[in-house]
């Protein structure tokens, strides 16, 4: 089981839950008010109680269709970029393939990694491709997802997130990061800008373990 961990303060369900990039002002209030319960490790647990992987269609760096619904019966790894991201997506990147490298055994065969774009209308398949090209990602199991933009934001508000613009065309990052259950119902959500990947790993490890005792 894991550990219990206190809930996402509601400063950081800003836009949709992590969804935008914190004013200081509010995040220190949010450490002011929470910070005697739990520390600022930006890992939680799960609030959201809906599936988060419907009968959506999307589309993998190959080209080819992925229903999320598909993905049930193993763990889900689910974090958004987009390739256009000038840092903040590079950084989660990294920290995704941190875990993919830590747990190269289990990926694919134990659980799944999905990177889904909140900016289809500029990433397309041959985009996502080049992305984990530039990235050095060259893992089976990790799928980095686009889509019609009605079913990136059909996913999103699955999520409870939102996709959004500045005046200037720029795409606001995401920071969540999410382990949903083989149900597609999360057991653990993270702001991608604190957590650690080694919290995320820990955490991983113990839901493999769990699913382990249960089929053995």
């Amino acid at each position: 089981m894991l550990p219990a961990i206190a809930s996402p303060p509601i400063a950081l369900r800003h836009r949709g839950r992590l969804a935008a990039v914190l004013q200081a002002s509010v995040l220190a209030s949010a450490v002011m008010v929470f910070g005697a319960c739990r520390s600022n490790s930006g890992a939680y647990e799960a609030f959201n109680q809906a599936d988060c992987l419907p009968a959506i269609t999307l589309i993998d760096q190959n080209g080819r269709d992925v229903t999320l619904s598909s993905l049930k019966g193993k763990p889900v790894v689910v974090d958004f970029i987009y390739t256009s991201c000038p840092g903040p997506c590079l950084l989660l990147t990294q920290k995704m393939a941190r875990i993919a490298a830590r747990l190269a055994s289990r990926i694919g065969s134990g659980f799944t990694m999905v990177s889904i774009t909140v900016d289809p209308e500029h990433d397309g398949p041959d985009q996502m491709a080049k992305y984990m090209k530039a990235q050095e990602i060259e893992t089976k199991g990790w799928f980095f997802l686009t889509g019609p933009p009605a079913n990136i934001d059909r996913v999103l508000t699955d999520f409870q997130l939102r996709r959004q613009r500045d005046p200037d065309g720029s795409v606001e990052h995401i920071s969540g990061v999410f382990i949903l259950g083989p149900d597609g119902h999360e057991l653990r959500e993270y702001d991608g800008e604190l957590v650690k990947a080694t919290t995320v790993i820990s955490d991983l490890q113990h839901v493999l373990a769990s699913r382990q005792g249960k089929t053995s």
